[in-house]
């Protein structure tokens, strides 16, 4: 069992709100579901899309062809009726759409007059789709009763009565009236799935590792970290601050840190563009941060909610002066909450900043997981504070240790003073002029501190046949279209010389030994190695030749601002060896 359905309209008409609520009815359910949006930058208007796949056994990626389309506007038929399956079927409302459809595939269903007549409210059309769709695959409504319950439960009994019968009519006259439907969902017993979406994970993975500050100026699509955290600030004690733009929103966070709490900020490229001098300001003072940068296209303002992997180089080299940074790039959900964690430690064991790289397709796409296991979480307190001054004689903020890390102090909270200054500084904090002084520094922040940082580097995720012929190589989000990729292709190749795998990057730099994991061993056995990114020039693969000298026989990259589809990334595999 494998279906996708696709919800379109116009910004405004409720499209997330069906499309995240079928989701959540299907992961309650026990299915498995990976969901992603197509949305436009305007508040109404435009054509945008909210896409889920529902199946019985894991998935990671979406496909290009879908069995049902909620149409809400004309323009959802123009687009999508070519993408149906054989036997996919279109759902629309020909008195709002002021249209009629006389073709098989197509299913008309009054969403606003069922609305209007058992919901006693417009409003409640949507209501009416999702009881279409689960009517069309055969499924009951209980587990979407009890989600309407309390979605509804501060509105009142007569609104949750309303809602439910607006779903029963959409269901009912989905089951009498669409004689095409064959669609067929297997049963479930397991329990309940968790479903999250990347920006969540990363704000819950935050939360999980002791955050207290989170300052930001909204920009999509790292906007979604900060609602997620926003909403559980007074439940966890933390203070959030939308700055007025983001100059001010890092040195607010480094601000923070300084003072004593575990602080983060996020943003987009256009934004992180501000944050350089203070990501420079983090390297020089020694002061812990994390940054998260959700990546979109550019130049400029570029498509603003589209997605793609073009900042990968800006995140690396990006700012004035040598200091260590880390990188790291999470592929799923599951995998951002446990990289934010890691941030945060790694950020506050070595005094540097920490950028997790994530997406636009990673932020919005939800994915279904059993659960997060808590004891891989990990937290520990890095700063003196009160008894742990007590037996000092005297305290220097950047005193120079064999691995470049000093005891970080928190202000006011000793007789000790503790002094930083983004000029070049002595061992007190104090402005310098002397070289000799300045390569010390330089040495103690740089140097010693990027072997133990290194250390920290997990190596690649390697999936797939153990001694492959044809090894494909992604970073960051690409790793569920990848992976499910290298599931296809060793079922349906006949030859078992064309052994598959995958080498998936998420812990981007300091660049992973090879020493942990021989993955050059692999990758230059391999009489195939393909780079798939989502940019334009490959960044990715510059890095890996400019870190290890190794260099790829083939690459794909999408840059439409589009995310890979399992079906496109196929589309394309094929095609390249079809050409050898």
């Amino acid at each position: 069992m494998d279906y996708s359905i696709r919800i379109g309209g116009e910004a405004g008409q409720g499209i997330q709100t069906v499309g995240d609520t079928l989701a959540h009815v299907f992961a309650k359910s026990g299915y498995h579901v990976f969901t992603h949006q197509d949305y436009e930058s305007r508040i109404r208007g435009g054509h945008n899309f909210f896409q889920v796949r529902v199946s019985d056994e894991q998935i990671t990626s979406s496909r290009d062809m879908i069995d049902i389309v909620v149409a809400l506007d004309k323009e959802s038929i123009v687009q999508h009726e070519k993408e149906l399956t054989e036997n996919g079927i279109i759902i629309y409302d020909s008195a709002a759409l002021k249209q009629k459809y006389e073709k098989d595939h197509f299913l008309d269903i009054p969403f606003v007059a069922l609305a209007e007549e058992h919901g006693k409210s417009k409003i409640m059309a949507n209501t009416v789709a999702v009881g279409a769709v689960l009517g069309m695959l055969g499924m009951e409504l209980d587990v979407l009763f009890e989600m309407l319950k309390i979605t509804f439960s501060k509105k009142g009994d007569e609104i949750i009565n309303s809602n439910i019968k607006a779903a029963q009519a959409g269901r009912e006259f989905a089951v009498k009236n669409c004689q095409r439907c064959s669609f067929s969902i297997v049963k479930r017993g397991s329990l309940p799935f968790m479903l999250i979406a990347g920006n969540e994970a990363i704000g819950l993975g935050a939360i999980a590792s002791g955050l207290k500050f989170y300052s930001a100026y909204p920009m999509t699509p790292s906007t979604g970290i900060m609602n997620y955290i926003a909403d559980k600030e007074e439940e966890y004690g933390i203070i959030i601050e939308q700055a007025e733009d983001e100059i001010a929103a890092i040195n607010m966070a480094l601000g923070a840190s300084f003072a004593g709490v575990r602080a983060m900020t996020g943003t987009s490229g256009g934004g992180f563009a501000l944050m350089v001098e203070g990501l420079s300001l983090a390297g020089i003072t020694e002061t812990p941060i994390v940054i998260a940068l959700a990546q979109r296209p550019g130049p400029a303002t570029g498509l603003p909610t589209r997605t793609e992997q073009g900042d990968l180089l800006f995140a690396l080299y990006t700012a004035h002066g040598e200091f260590p940074r880390v990188v790291l790039a999470p592929g799923t959900p599951e995998q951002a909450f446990y990289l934010t964690n890691k941030a945060f430690g790694i950020a506050e064991k070595y005094q540097i900043p920490v950028i997790i790289l994530t997406d636009q397709y990673l932020a919005d796409t939800q994915w279904t997981f059993d659960k997060f296991d808590l004891s891989k979480i990990h937290y520990s307190d890095q700063r003196l504070r009160g008894d742990g001054l007590k037996n000092l004689t005297e305290y220097k903020r950047h005193a120079f240790t064999e691995n470049g890390v000093t005891s970080l102090a928190v202000p006011g909270d000793s007789s000790f003073l503790v002094v930083t200054d983004s000029d070049e500084h002595n061992e007190e904090g104090h402005i310098i002029e002397d070289s000799e002084t300045r390569k010390r520094m330089l040495d103690k922040r740089l140097f010693k501190k990027l072997p133990h940082v290194r250390e920290e580097i997990a190596p690649p995720i390697f999936y797939g046949d153990s001694d492959p012929e044809i090894v494909l190589v992604g970073w960051g989000s690409t790793y569920g279209v990848v992976k499910e990729a290298v599931d296809v292709l060793l079922q349906n190749t006949p030859d078992p010389h064309n052994k598959v795998a995958v080498l998936h990057f998420t812990e981007i730099y300091p660049f992973p030994e090879n020493e942990k994991f021989d993955y050059l061993g692999i990758l230059n056995k391999a009489k195939h190695s393909i780079c798939i990114e989502n940019n334009a020039t490959g960044q990715f693969a510059r890095l890996v030749r400019a870190e290890t000298g190794y260099t790829f026989k083939h690459m794909i990259t999408k840059y439409d601002g589009r995310p890979f589809t399992l079906d496109g990334l196929l589309g394309e595999l094929n095609a390249y060896f079809t050409g050898l």
